[in-house]
């Protein structure tokens, strides 16, 4: 249950036009302690529990952990979760054999657009779609458990 994943910001919307499906999801965390985050999530009618662990020294591979939980437990959960949460639109894009998850951020991380790719090992190659900037795999604040307590809006 080893999750290989790469973050990259995006420098334009047009992302947007190459979108199959497009999801919102709003997440708290119940720990996000740097060993490990406990994240209580609802995406679309679902609701789901996930435990993530450490990242690697690359900060591109870690442990997680995911169960189908019901809307209404989510629910329950969320009320006991730390402060801050993630309100955010997740597009899916397929590019090339990969599917890009794209996240638009909103509330206190308004502004904010991160691209995820999942792989099969860390050298896996894929296709890069031109919307895709700068890498910031294994940059914690990236982290959706770190954007919950120091969101985009407090670093400029």
């Amino acid at each position: 249950m080893v999750e290989i994943e790469r973050k990259f910001l995006v420098n334009s919307d047009s992302y947007k036009k190459e979108a199959k499906i497009k999801t919102r999801i709003v997440q708290g965390f119940l720990n996000t302690h740097p060993e490990r985050t406990v994240r209580i999530r609802i995406k679309g009618e679902q609701g789901f529990i996930t435990v993530k662990g450490k990242g690697n020294d690359t900060g591109v591979s870690r442990y997680e952990w995911e169960k189908e939980i019901t809307i209404l437990e989510a629910e329950e959960l969320l009320k006991i979760a730390e402060p801050g949460s993630i309100d955010k639109f997740r597009y899916e894009v397929l590019v090339g054999n990969h599917v890009f998850e794209v996240d638009e951020f909103f509330g206190d991380n308004k502004g904010l657009v991160i691209a995820e790719v999942e792989l099969s090992s860390e050298e896996e190659t894929f296709e890069k779609p031109k919307w895709l900037g700068k890498e910031v795999s294994g940059i914690t604040k990236y982290y959706n458990s770190q954007l919950s307590k120091c969101p985009f809006k407090e670093w400029v």
